[in-house]
């Protein structure tokens, strides 16, 4: 009678033990009881029912998701390829596993439809230029419908923008039509401004025609300079007359001393 006794009792045993679970830091244990959802254990050892209570668990830590490249048509009727990366975790284990199937499969199916729709709703410019803006905006959408869920959408971040060569090459052309327009109106305030200083240098020379002899001698200097070549110069006859006096002043003051 003992024997049969020892072995009824290590049976027992066996099963008790069976109910023993551990659930990493990571992680939380989803009990439901006869099919009944009861409580949310872990982490650490638990003991379920055996036979009666099953557990699934749930890994809280946060996950990424690639959203793989779609294409889809902008505002402004071009066609491009698009592709981003998904930040997500679990906020509410029991949410997560009773109030939708498979929370995976779903925030990847809602993230994807989300970003062509908002593709869509954006001109070609606008999703070159305004990447972060159209990100935040995806991330409040996708993190509004999942919140049912127990799930949170950390960030969203689109990767690459893949354009069409036709367009690639006309935005080029564009790029290069800007580049030279800022070069001309450069040039042009150059010369509007180098046309202002001679304006202002020729009404200072205007009364003193010395002045202006002076500088006209300055050019032809430099002209010969940079040429090396022989110039032959005819200077007006006011110009030689007050050299002369000048001359003949300094001749008398050398005398007189």
């Amino acid at each position: 009678m003992e024997m049969p006794a020892l072995t009824f009792s290590l049976i027992i045993l066996a099963i008790l033990a069976s109910g023993i679970r551990i659930a990493q830091e990571y992680q939380r244990s989803i009990v439901f009881r006869l099919g009944r959802f009861t409580k949310v254990k872990g982490p650490g050892i638990f003991w379920i029912i055996p036979l009666i209570e099953r557990q699934q668990l749930v890994d809280i830590r946060t996950s990424t998701v690639d959203l793989e490249q779609q294409e889809t048509i902008t505002k402004d009727s071009v066609t491009i390829k698009v592709n981003a990366v998904l930040w997500y975790r679990v906020t509410d284990p029991e949410k997560a596993i009773i109030k939708v199937a498979d929370y995976y499969k779903a925030v990847y199916q809602f993230s994807v439809t989300a970003l062509r729709n908002i593709i869509g709703q954006h001109s070609l410019d606008e999703v070159l230029r305004e990447r972060e803006q159209i990100n935040g905006t995806l991330q409040k959408i996708v993190d509004e419908a999942t919140e049912p869920w127990g799930v949170k959408i950390e960030m969203v971040e689109m990767k690459d923008v893949e354009i069409p060569e036709a367009m690639q090459r006309a935005m080029a052309r564009e790029a290069e039509a800007i580049r030279e327009k800022r070069a001309r109106i450069v040039k042009a305030e150059a010369e509007l401004e180098a046309s202002i200083k001679l304006t202002q240098g020729a009404k200072q020379m205007e009364g003193s025609p010395i002045a202006l002899e002076l500088r006209r001698m300055q050019m032809l200097s430099e002209i010969g300079t940079d040429n090396n070549t022989t110039t032959i110069v005819m200077v007006p006859s006011e110009f030689t007359n007050a050299a002369k006096a000048f001359s003949d002043f300094v001749n008398t003051k050398k005398k007189e001393e």
